[in-house]
């Protein structure tokens, strides 16, 4: 099932234009992510990061670059979304500095599957852990806690909204979004019956039906509206969120970085 670094440099340079779509501030929201985990690993000889929920890595890849002597496990449940992951990696020089996971993230056991020994300096996020319902998400904040040695942080880019003036927050966020003309760009479920008629993806196409009964505009990898209020959103609040990282072991909680309700909230264990 191999594909080649070509075809998986097209489509996951359709997929970063198409995510403009749904977070205009997405590549200064990445940066912010990295700042944060650079931050945390600064001394740490060989940082151990985990992106959760990782698509076609366009995080992981950016975190290579930034941290070269970091260990990144990137995780993902659908095989189309790794397999360009894995390949496009390759072509961006980052073969070797990530691995690809398949993994259900709150799924029993799913932190085995890292293949981690030892505490994480990190995991990230962005854009993909609104998919999960409250009482899973928890489950998953309280493993994280787990496996994360003391200062290390989880941190999450998303929409999350604010507990106050929420629609005028989406509202600043969708007129950001429209001056920048980001609606201009193709939108996800183009992206995805695209990327199905691709005669080099048809097998990894049956193989994730296969495995999930998915169809060819679905995975959560990031959110398909400007609002992050897809079918999929838990409508989980920034506050809500905090609360549960505290109630999960986190000592600390709270935004870094915030336009309108695109947010990266981090979480000091």
């Amino acid at each position: 099932m191999g594909l080649s670094t070509t075809t998986a440099a097209r489509w996951v340079e359709r997929w970063e234009r198409q995510q403009q779509r749904y977070a205009i501030d997405r590549e200064e929201r990445f940066t912010v992510v990295a700042d944060v985990v650079e931050h945390v690993a600064a001394g740490r000889r060989r940082p151990v990061v985990v992106d959760l929920g990782c698509g076609p890595g366009s995080l992981a890849v950016r975190l290579a670059r930034r941290l070269p002597r970091a260990r990144i496990v990137a995780v993902d449940m659908d095989p189309v979304l790794l397999e360009l992951a894995r390949a496009h990696a390759r072509f961006a020089a980052a073969a070797g500095r990530v691995r690809y996971v398949e993994a259900e993230i709150g799924a029993a056991h799913w932190t085995s599957a890292l293949g981690i020994e030892g505490p994480l300096d990190a995991a990230v996020s962005t854009t993909a852990l609104h998919y999960l319902p409250g009482h899973r998400l928890q489950r998953v904040y309280t493993q994280l806690a787990g496996i994360l040695r003391p200062g290390g942080v989880l941190v999450n880019a998303d929409h999350l909204v604010p507990e106050d003036a929420a629609d005028i927050a989406v509202h600043v966020g969708r007129r950001r979004a429209r001056r920048q003309r980001a609606f201009a760009h193709e939108d996800w479920e183009s992206w995805w019956a695209a990327a199905e008629r691709d005669p080099e993806l048809t097998d990894l196409f049956a193989e994730r039906r296969r495995r999930h009964g998915a169809p060819a505009a679905g995975g959560h990898a990031e959110s398909r509206r400007a609002d992050g209020r897809s079918a999929g959103n838990n409508g989980l609040t920034l506050n809500r969120h905090a609360a549960m990282l505290r109630a999960a072991g986190f000592a600390q909680a709270g935004p870094v970085w915030q336009v309108g309700n695109s947010c990266v909230l981090v979480a000091v264990r």
